[in-house]
């Protein structure tokens, strides 16, 4: 069964109260919503009901996002195509703003579900998610797609786009199995 044919259902862990998580995770949560324009968003205050794993896996993936070597248009590209591959609403209801602040404009972030292949895209750009695309179906790139790649950039950014790739792939896992629905608006 494909993730977009499974109903998600109610959320098999359901965010953290404050008690659950404490206040340093429930103050973070509430500044991100702020900054969003959400509710405070659901992906911390769930996993903060693990807070030594929660601030570890901030900690992680805020070097990548914001923290990278990547352009944050680029990094919000990388995800956006991560997240319509394993079929998370969360991720993209969470992305398609951030990636349009980022300067996708909204043609380009709707365009991230046609792939690689769709006209419009730079070279760069192409190739970042012919990155995404093959990494998702093989967990591997060929010599071929490596070679473009590194012919690309250097190698730290090549190391964090790999690692970009597979964080959201595990998120998004993560934010399937526990249910977690989109975060409301404000």
């Amino acid at each position: 069964m494909s993730i977009a044919s499974r109903a998600p259902g109610p959320a098999r862990l359901a965010p953290g109260t404050r008690r659950q998580t404490g206040l340093l995770v429930q103050g973070f949560a509430r500044l991100a919503g702020r900054v969003q324009g959400t509710e405070p968003p659901a992906v911390f205050l769930t996993l903060g009901r693990h807070r030594r794993l929660f601030w570890g896996w901030l900690h992680f993936a805020g070097t990548m996002m914001p923290g990278g070597r990547l352009a944050r248009r680029e990094t919000e590209l990388v995800i956006l195509r991560v997240a319509t591959l394993c079929g998370s609403d969360y991720e993209l209801a969470q992305h398609r703003p951030l990636a349009r602040r980022a300067g996708l404009d909204a043609a380009q972030v709707e365009r991230v579900a046609a792939g690689p292949s769709a006209p419009g895209w730079t070279d760069a750009e192409r190739l970042l998610l012919e990155v995404v695309d093959e990494l998702h179906a093989t967990e591997d790139l060929s010599d071929a797609t490596w070679a473009r790649l590194r012919a690309d950039r250097d190698e730290r950014e090549c190391l964090e786009l790999v690692m970009l790739v597979g964080h959201y792939r595990m998120l998004a896992t993560t934010l399937t199995v526990l249910r977690v629905p989109p975060d409301r608006s404000r």
